[in-house]
C-alpha cells in the first residue's frame, strides 16, 4: 500500500519549508512497503550546523500548522543529523558531509521517490 495522502501532504509541506531555507537536494521516499512505522522519509541537507538547525525549526513550524506534532526528535544539539519523527513521516536533515557519508538514499534505493515540484527540491550542489 503506497504512502497515505496525509503523509504525502506533510512531506510536501516539510519540503517546501526546508527549501525556503535553502536546504539542498531534498528528496521524499515512499518507505511504506518497507516499514510499518512510517510512510515517508524526507531527506534534506544543510551546509552547516546552524542551517541544519534552522531547517529543522522551519519544518517543525510548517507541520505544526497542519496539526502534526513530532513524536520524537534526535540530534538537534549536534546539528549534524537531525531526525524528526512525525508518525506519518520521518524527516532527516543532515549536514551535507554526513549525507554523503551515510547515503540514506542508497540504503533505501528500492523505495519509490515521491515527486516533488522544483520549488520543494531545494538548491542543488553549488547553487544558492
Amino acid at each position: 500500500m503506497p504512502a497515505s495522502t496525509r503523509a504525502i501532504e506533510l512531506a510536501h509541506a516539510a519540503a517546501r519549508a526546508a527549501s525556503d531555507l535553502k536546504a539542498q537536494e531534498i528528496i521524499a521516499l515512499d518507505v511504506s512497503e518497507q516499514l510499518v512505522l512510517t510512510d515517508v522519509f524526507l531527506i534534506a541537507s544543510g551546509t552547516n550546523e546552524r542551517q541544519v538547525g534552522a531547517i529543522v525549526d522551519a519544518v517543525e513550524e510548517a507541520l505544526h500548522k497542519l496539526d502534526a506534532k513530532p513524536v520524537r526528535r534526535e540530534g538537534k544539539g549536534q546539528g549534524r543529523w537531525v531526525l524528526i519523527d512525525f508518525g506519518d513521516i520521518v524527516v532527516h536533515v543532515q549536514h551535507a558531509e554526513d549525507r554523503v557519508y551515510y547515503a540514506l538514499e542508497r540504503l533505501w534505493k528500492d523505495c519509490p521517490l515521491i515527486e516533488l515540484p522544483a520549488d520543494e527540491r531545494g538548491a542543488r550542489d553549488g547553487e544558492e
